[in-house]
């Protein structure tokens, strides 16, 4: 059984930066994929970042491109959304995911219990 348990998240103002950690346990971490998604109130839930079991590739929704940095840390078992540049428009609960493969496509079977982040204007 996989066990994904995200941290980091919070209240900043516009322009202002967080940084979210995703701790993992429960399966060889670098064999697979990790993605971040998303979700803001009454909208369906996102895809914002992936990156693959190795770390050598990174794969971001374009709203998030040059603002948002997703890593791993495979001897910490951990994977980290870094967030700058933040808009009020990225306020939602952020999950972390993990893959079935090693491919950042996924398909994602695994998933966290979510994290807020809300960005004031």
């Amino acid at each position: 059984q996989v066990q994904l348990v995200e941290s980091g998240g919070g209240l900043v103002q516009a322009g202002g930066s967080l940084r979210l950690s995703c701790a993992v346990s429960g399966r060889t971490f670098s064999a697979f994929a990790m993605g971040w998604f998303r979700q803001a109130p009454g909208k369906e839930r996102e895809f914002v970042a992936a990156i693959n079991g190795g770390g050598g590739t990174t794969y971001y929704r374009d709203s998030v491109k040059g603002r948002f940095t997703i890593s791993r840390d495979n001897a910490k078992n951990t994977v980290y959304l870094q967030m700058n540049s933040l808009k009020p428009e990225d306020t939602a609960i952020y999950y972390c995911a993990a893959a079935k493969t090693s491919h950042y496509t996924g398909p994602y079977d695994s998933w966290g219990q979510g994290i807020q982040v809300t960005v004031s204007s």
